[in-house]
């Protein structure tokens, strides 16, 4: 990245952060997705109980590592041997101490864009677990609103749906059929498979000032996730 570029990232990640805080959610910078665990480690009391979404950001910089080190009592819904066992760790996970997560999108306007089918992530977002930390890297990063839905279109869902083998218009082509059809600007517009993941849309702006710092955003200066 040329000085030029680094330079209008960091101004957009400048806004980005003086954004959220302004919505009554906390925020970082880190360079490195290296830098992530540690952070992490300093928000979550050792013996705490926690828990996580299906994140590749989360394996990526290290964070699912750290969640299962032992340090917590994790809350993993992978660890369920049928539907039933893993429908009640994610109920359990609705009322641990922290919920770890990455967000679809995150607007210079400090609002977290997010997109569901099962929706536990987004259930958590919005209420239960006291403490929610959102990483997120700078590919997350858009202007506003209406960049985000077409991120989650064009990059988010057709990636997700790949990497849980699902057969979809946007597996298959790249980007939802609702950009086709002109429609692309509408969130919930989009295909009728029977294994679409698109189902529940979340937008997280200013959060109510009892809420204020519940919902921690740690933006790292490298891609994470999708």
């Amino acid at each position: 990245m040329d000085l030029c570029c680094e330079e209008i990232l960091h101004r957009h990640i400048d806004k980005t952060l003086e954004n959220l805080h302004k919505n009554n959610m906390d925020a970082c910078f880190l360079p490195r997705a290296a830098d992530v665990p540690e952070k992490v480690s300093s928000l979550i009391a050792e013996g705490a109980s926690v828990s996580c979404g299906g994140s590749a950001t989360l394996a990526q910089c290290g964070v699912s590592g750290l969640l299962r080190s032992g340090r917590y009592h994790f809350i993993d819904r992978t660890s369920a041997g049928t539907p039933e066992e893993k429908l009640a760790l994610e109920r359990e996970a609705l009322s641990a101490d922290v919920f770890v997560t990455s967000s679809n999108a995150v607007t210079e306007n400090g609002e977290l864009y997010n997109v569901d089918g099962h929706c536990n992530r987004i259930g958590a977002l919005c209420f239960g677990p006291a403490s929610v930390l959102v990483i997120a890297g700078v590919n997350k990063l858009v202007p506003d609103l209406s960049a985000a839905v077409l991120r989650v279109k064009r990059a988010a869902a057709p990636a997700n749906a790949a990497r849980f083998d699902l057969d979809t218009y946007c597996r298959r082509t790249g980007e939802c059929i609702s950009i086709s059809q002109g429609r692309g600007c509408d969130p919930a517009a989009g295909c009728q498979s029977p294994q679409r993941i698109c189902a529940s849309y979340l937008v997280t702006a200013r959060q109510q000032d009892a809420a204020r710092g519940r919902i921690k955003v740690i933006l790292v200066g490298e891609p994470l996730g999708f």
